[in-house]
């Protein structure tokens, strides 16, 4: 019997970890040290640690994450941020939060990441930041990123937000450029029971100015030294992650091999116009999404697989429907249609499957046996 698919299950995630997680919350209540306390100082140690770097400070979200973080290193007015249209819209709303001018490019149409030779025919006197997009938990290439940035004198400063333990030749997500930004948001590899967010950095000037930001610009009580504001990582949630981190890496693994399986499976689908994003990162892509390309070579567009699967139980989703050039709010950055013909194609084609790390093998024939009967 057939049995429905949730796009992400973390309730069966965290079944084992329930008393783990009730003592840690527990602690911060007996503590009380609900704003800034012991769980996000041990936090702001452990991830960028295993990240590879040395500090890190806690924030409300992942989108100040990237305001806060682009404002520590110095970028604000007049400054031009290089990043791609197909992303979440938080990357471009973290741009424009720390007051600096986003230039969007386009994407590979094959790996759905940044295209670097876009990017360069985008830089001018004015560009300061290339902010690359480790989208569904793939890496852009660092050898390239770096390569890029020297040659045009940039900073880099990555969107890992679904990139958490991610890796491509040598380096884990966070440990390119000068900061990265992370979310912890509840569906994420590592995600909190709420909002979340995390800068990583190397250097240490970056991340005292940050934490001074995100506290009212006070580095310490009643003293406000610069424009700051109110963007602080809760105990609660940091103890919730301090609990999750140490399973991680095995987490990632577990999704890493479901996508394998995935591919196998959908390999002969390929003729039919199904493709899945491609990998080139190996066992360092930590799929956070496992998201396949509808192409016009399918009998049926990607709107009408996603309906289809739907009322077989098979939850899916769409990561994302609208480039951000495109979307109403922000027309007023002089973008139209056709200026990113990958990243609008993209949009039209993706479809995310179910995706997590306790999706078992059954579960995973189910949805690609599902597909296979649709468009045969």
């Amino acid at each position: 019997m057939l049995k429905n698919i949730p796009f992400v299950d973390l309730k069966l995630q965290h079944q084992p970890l329930k008393a783990e997680l009730e003592n840690s919350i527990q602690e911060v209540l007996e503590r009380g040290d609900f704003i800034l306390g012991q769980a996000v100082e041990k936090l702001e140690s452990s991830f960028p640690t295993v990240c590879g770097v040395k500090n890190g400070v806690g924030v409300g979200c992942g989108t100040d994450a990237i305001a806060l973080g682009l404002q520590a290193c110095g970028i604000g007015a007049g400054d031009e941020v290089i990043l791609p249209a197909n992303t979440f819209v938080a990357t471009l709303i973290g741009v424009l939060q720390a007051g600096a001018t986003p230039v969007l490019v386009d994407c590979n149409v094959e790996t759905a990441l940044i295209d670097l030779e876009a990017a360069q025919k985008a830089v001018t006197s004015k560009t300061k930041v290339i902010l690359p997009v480790h989208l569904y938990g793939q890496m852009v290439s660092p050898s390239e990123l770096k390569d890029f940035a020297e040659a045009n004198n940039l900073i880099i400063f990555e969107d890992a937000a679904q990139a958490h333990l991610a890796e491509r030749e040598g380096y884990c997500a966070g440990s390119i450029g000068t900061a990265a930004a992370f979310s912890f948001y509840p569906s994420k590899n590592l995600g909190s029971f709420g909002d979340g967010g995390m800068v990583v950095t190397r250097d240490s000037e970056i991340a005292k100015k940050i934490r001074t930001l995100r506290n009212y610009g006070a580095p310490r009580k009643y003293v406000h030294e610069i424009p700051g504001t109110n963007s602080r990582l809760d105990s609660i949630q940091a103890a919730i992650l301090n609990v999750k981190l140490p399973y991680l890496k095995d987490w990632n693994s577990d999704r890493n091999q479901a996508a394998q399986k995935y591919d196998i499976l959908l390999s002969p689908m390929k003729e039919k116009g199904i493709i899945p994003i491609k990998n080139l990162s190996g066992t360092g892509h930590i799929y956070h999404l496992y998201v396949i390309r509808v192409t016009d070579k399918s009998p049926i567009n990607r709107d009408t697989l996603k309906e289809k699967l739907g009322m077989a139980g098979i939850s899916t989703g769409i990561h994302y429907p609208i480039p951000c050039h495109l979307q109403p709010a922000y027309q007023n950055l002089g973008y139209k249609q056709g200026d990113f013909p990958n990243s609008e194609s993209l949009s039209q084609e993706i479809l995310s499957l179910p995706i997590y790390p306790v999706i078992t093998e059954e579960q995973i024939h189910q949805v690609a046996e599902t597909i296979s009967q649709i468009i045969m």
